[in-house]
């Protein structure tokens, strides 16, 4: 399949998620990051740089009721352990309108569920209701294979290390995505590269193939590209993907990789 940006390291491709995926092969990915739509469109309002903003992201994101969801949930997560290797893992990303579903879902579907990180955004918008918590976390789940003999990868010490010399907890902490990592375009949801930055670190090494069947505007192949692995992103949007592309530009692959990468090419 062609595809809409291509670099060294890095490949975008347009298209409808199932579709696409269907057409890649078994075993292709060392590790995938979704981070699926919410279903929280749903006519409410939030709050966007100190406006009332509506909560609506678009038809991608617009719930049709529970099974319709659960169902999609257990479609796309069944074709991630399809493109696996024995040994990689997954990581969903997701508030509580959705990580729910993602999680029954990942067992059903013949997963193990490892860790349940929380994200705990340090500047969360107010809640202009005023009826319940404001919102401040989202959810990580980080699942591998329910095989005897998968083995997943962890790079504990490195994790250690970044912690300052003490065991790595599942609560982490941060800002939400700063206006630099979003000079080439702005999406609804975009992450912030230090939270994909960490989750590449920790389950994959260096050269290892990172996947995103709703990459967006490209912040896991972003960092994958930064940390020196390779990595495929798929999205329906080709405004999405421009952005992703363009950011990709204004990355340089390792010299490590980028001279590997023109031996095997030939």
């Amino acid at each position: 399949m062609d595809a809409f940006y291509k670099d060294e390291v890095s490949k975008l491709l347009h298209g409808d998620a199932f579709e696409v995926m269907g057409e890649l092969p078994d075993g292709s990915f060392d590790m995938v990051f979704a981070d699926p739509p919410y279903f929280l469109s749903n006519d409410g309002i939030s709050c966007s740089g100190g406006k009332q903003v509506s909560v609506n992201k678009g038809e991608w994101d617009r719930s049709y009721g529970i099974e319709e969801k659960h169902d999609f949930n257990r479609r796309w997560i069944r074709e991630c352990y399809r493109l696996l290797t024995l040994n990689g893992t997954i990581w969903i990303s997701g508030s509580f309108h959705n990580i729910y579903s993602c999680g029954m879902a990942l067992e059903q579907e013949g997963f193990r569920i490892l860790n349940n990180i929380t994200w705990q955004k340090l500047n969360p918008p107010p809640n202009l209701a005023c009826r319940c918590f404001t919102h401040s976390t989202e959810t990580i789940l980080w699942a591998q294979k329910n095989d005897k003999k998968a083995k997943h990868y962890f790079d504990y010490t490195l994790m250690k290390e970044i912690n300052g010399g003490k065991q790595m907890k599942d609560v982490w902490e941060g800002t939400l995505t700063p206006k630099s990592e979003k000079a080439c375009g702005k999406h609804p949801t975009q992450k912030p590269l230090y939270l994909l930055d960490r989750i590449i670190q920790a389950s994959t090494r260096e050269g290892e193939h990172v996947f995103d069947p709703f990459v967006g505007s490209g912040t896991t192949c972003v960092s994958a590209k930064r940390l020196g692995r390779l990595s495929t992103g798929i999205d329906a949007s080709e405004e999405y993907l421009s952005i992703a592309a363009e950011r990709l530009k204004r990355e340089v692959v390792p010299i490590w990789l980028a001279t590997q990468e023109t031996s095997t090419n030939g």
